[in-house]
């Protein structure tokens, strides 16, 4: 429990060096000094910055796991959970780039060494996807060819939009947006091939 409190601490401390000063500006040192544990304690948990850098996003994603849990868990609708899941996701993603100051550059301009980290979080955030898209097919709300590829193809729709959702590109607050968020309601629910009548 002292172990993982300790190594929490610490990632903690570096989040907040990384979003003040950025990850290049800060150090080792300055994370050590920051934390009033020392060079050695530091080094106990972790080898060099960037297991540390790793250890801050897998910490923020982990957060961000926990809200879509949350949404997963909620008894709707499969079609309103998936609208529900996609905003918060959204949402979410926002906050922890904004709340992390200068990791905020950091991210726009190595969003690779983001997506690194992310591997893990990807696999279960597919499986979530899975689950509330399987749901909507047994409950005969969502119907699909193939609800394994569809829930990869909704993931990797949702990673591409972060960006422009971040960068204000996509907000759903004005009126405009709200028409964004509708047409993307209704390309997830009705597809834009033209239905026979």
């Amino acid at each position: 429990m002292a172990i993982a409190k300790t190594r929490n601490m610490l990632i903690d401390v570096a989040r907040q060096l990384f979003a003040k000063l950025g990850v290049e500006n800060t150090t080792m040192n300055d994370i050590a000094a920051a934390s009033k544990k020392g060079r050695r304690t530091l080094y106990t948990y972790f080898n060099n910055k960037n297991e540390v850098y790793q250890a801050v996003v897998e910490s923020e994603l982990e957060q961000l796991y926990t809200e879509l849990q949350a949404v997963a868990q909620k008894d709707l609708p499969a079609d309103e959970k998936l609208l529900d899941y996609i905003q918060t996701r959204l949402d979410t993603v926002k906050k922890v780039v904004f709340r992390n100051g200068t990791l905020k550059a950091d991210f726009f301009r190595d969003i690779w060494r983001v997506q690194n980290v992310r591997k893990s979080f990807d696999r279960k955030e597919i499986q979530i996807l899975k689950d509330i898209l399987q749901k909507g097919v047994d409950d005969d709300t969502l119907e699909m060819p193939d609800v394994d590829l569809t829930a990869e193809i909704l993931h990797h729709a949702l990673k591409g939009i972060e960006v422009p959702y971040i960068r204000g590109l996509i907000n759903p607050e004005n009126a405009k947006n709200k028409r964004q968020h509708n047409n993307i309601a209704f390309l997830i629910f009705q597809g834009i091939k033209k239905k026979k009548r």
